[in-house]
């Protein structure tokens, strides 16, 4: 998209609260150049080395949102599921996102930890391992998220409808020249 900063849509959540699935949900929902970046897949494949104590945690939430503004300077959307569950670390996400002029919102996917327990699509409740995010460990959930959507509460495809209605207010806003 020729003249577009491109954007960033960094989801953030306990695990098991729908950021993957809704990710993906939205980019086969889209018809424009779409990457997403799952912090489990990047983690695995790129970033071995960290572990999951505070310090790790921030560097890996660092880089996935480098990562993220890089790809999007190829013109495409970014989508970006990770727990991150510093809110200063997201901020700072967002602070060097904008000050290369390109656009960050925020979604907040929510769920109760009894419904991300129920789903636990990969077995970590089950697993319950020391320093599990939201257990015990810090999960800071956002205080002004660009969008909060309750997945326990919603199917994806009204988490998803949201999700477009939210990329589709930023395009506008970039249209009217104004930029969070």
């Amino acid at each position: 998209m020729r003249g577009t900063r491109m954007t960033t849509i960094w989801l953030t959540g306990l695990p098991s609260s729908g950021k993957t699935t809704l990710a993906k949900a939205l980019a086969g929902h889209l018809h424009r150049p779409t990457q997403v970046l799952d912090g489990d897949e990047v983690r695995r494949e790129l970033f071995r080395e960290l572990g999951f104590d505070e310090q790790s945690r921030r560097e890996n939430i660092r880089r996935v949102g480098w990562m993220a503004r890089m790809v999007g300077q190829h013109g495409v959307l970014v989508l970006v599921p990770v727990i991150a569950p510093y809110r200063d670390a997201r901020a700072q996400v967002r602070a060097a996102h904008e000050a290369v002029g390109q656009r960050f919102a925020e979604v907040y996917v929510d769920a109760t930890l009894s419904a991300c327990v129920e789903r636990d699509v990969k077995g970590l409740y089950a697993r319950r391992t020391k320093g599990m995010t939201g257990v015990d460990a810090v999960y800071e959930p956002p205080l002004e998220p660009d969008l909060h959507l309750r997945t326990d509460r919603s199917t994806v495809a009204e988490c998803v409808d949201s999700l477009v209605n939210l990329v589709a207010a930023l395009d506008l806003r970039e249209l009217n020249g104004a930029v969070r």
